[in-house]
């Protein structure tokens, strides 16, 4: 007899109230930026009790989502990995995912296109993996669900 899966929480906010763990540069210095966005449902209501997990090629940081569904990190833009672009890992967790999402996050400032991940997709699933500027600063949504759903990965 099989035991059917359940999803657990929202039991993140647990995890992230020990320390600053969105912080992967320090605020303030030159080559640092802040990546922020909101996480949102099928319906297009935020998901409030989320995580966001980043890895930037060197460490990882996680940010819950508030009440509104917004995370946020400070960052420094990665160096590319050989033959691609420079871009954020992202795993997205939430209440209702039975295991979590991959995404990426690419730069809007690059050519993307030589990326042979990004260079497989349609126009429109472009769009979507790339950050858009915002105040000199990054914004990055995510849409779990619906017609305009970021493109997640197998992992």
């Amino acid at each position: 007899m099989k035991t059917p899966s359940q999803t657990v929480g929202p039991y993140y906010t647990i995890g992230l109230c020990r320390r600053p763990d969105n912080e992967l540069a320090p605020a303030g210095e030159a080559d640092s930026l802040q990546l922020a966005g909101q996480l949102f449902d099928g319906d297009g209501a935020p998901i409030w009790d989320g995580m966001i997990e980043l890895w930037d090629g060197h460490r990882w940081g996680r940010s819950g989502t508030d009440s509104e569904g917004r995370f946020s990190f400070s960052i420094t833009k990665p160096e590319a990995r050989e033959g691609e672009s420079p871009r954020l890992d992202v795993f997205v967790f939430a209440r209702g995912i039975l295991r979590h999402q991959l995404t990426r996050i690419y730069f809007p400032d690059e050519r993307n296109e030589d990326d042979p991940v990004y260079a497989s997709l349609d126009q429109e699933d472009r769009r979507k993996l790339v950050a858009e500027p915002e105040n000199g600063d990054l914004r990055f949504d995510i849409r779990v669900q619906g017609d305009d759903a970021t493109v997640f990965f197998d992992h």
